[in-house]
């Protein structure tokens, strides 16, 4: 990785989080999904040739506290407003996805002030009201991994990133982190029920990208986002699934860096 980006702890609202970041630019938040923080990737690193990049993981993820307090998504969203607030980092663009994608839009409808502009990228949080979102709780770890991708063999790097053998820290840390999205997004299962009320109030311009084969959270999905969103832009990546930031690495770019820089 050529940028200089590093790991460390930062707090917001007392509550100690483990953030990755690094590159120049204006600052830019990317939000991880439910199966937790996957560290620095070539996409950050891609997208901090334009920004500062902040990777943080959410409260109950990774290496970040575990507050008892925090139960359900939009108490992650409080968390990251003083997160923006502490480090003086709004207003600012958002990227989140999956479940990040969910809390990005929970914070787009509760402090629009500091959110500059949202790309949700096969976000949960919207019900379909075609189809269903794959539970992921009632599959394996290896399961889920295999529904994430259309063609694992399109992902460049797959061996490096996802062939590997877990240490046993890295098996406890993916069960830690499974609970808490449990926790965070059970009855009702990956949505909520006010978000196409919330999105209506949206003003903030979106970004809503989706891989066309996604077969955990369906693209009827981001259909919904997009109808809601008043002004939202649906891209869709065809022979994608759910993670085209690691299966189609350079239409992801193409799509969510001129939206993310534009003012």
């Amino acid at each position: 990785m050529a940028s200089d980006w590093r790991e460390e702890t930062m707090q917001a609202g007392g509550v100690n989080l483990q953030v990755f970041h690094g590159g120049e630019g204006e600052p830019l938040l990317v939000l991880h999904g439910a199966g937790g923080n996957p560290g620095w990737m070539p996409y950050h690193e891609a997208l901090a040739e334009q920004f500062h990049v902040y990777a943080p993981s959410h409260p109950g993820f990774g290496a970040s506290d575990r507050p008892d307090w925090i139960d359900r998504l939009h108490d992650l969203a409080y968390v990251y407003h003083w997160f923006l607030d502490e480090l003086k980092l709004g207003p600012l663009p958002v990227l989140g996805f999956s479940m990040g994608g969910w809390l990005a839009a929970e914070m787009m409808a509760m402090y629009p002030e500091l959110i500059r502009r949202v790309a949700l990228v096969g976000a949960a949080g919207m019900k379909p009201s075609e189809g269903e979102i794959t539970d992921i709780f009632l599959m394996t770890p290896e399961e889920v991994a295999e529904l994430r991708f259309y063609d694992k063999s399109q992902v460049p790097q797959y061996d490096e990133l996802f062939g590997q053998s877990p240490t046993p820290e890295q098996q406890q840390m993916a069960v830690w982190d499974r609970e808490m999205s449990a926790l965070l997004t059970w009855k009702p299962y990956m949505y909520n029920p006010k978000m196409p009320f919330l999105m209506a109030q949206v003003k903030t311009p979106a970004l809503i990208v989706w891989g066309k084969q996604d077969a955990i959270v369906p693209l009827h999905c981001g259909e919904r986002y997009a109808q809601a969103i008043s002004g939202a832009v649906l891209k869709v990546i065809d022979q994608c699934g759910h993670s085209p930031q690691f299966e189609k690495p350079q239409a992801f770019l193409d799509a969510v860096l001129p939206f993310l820089t534009a003012h």
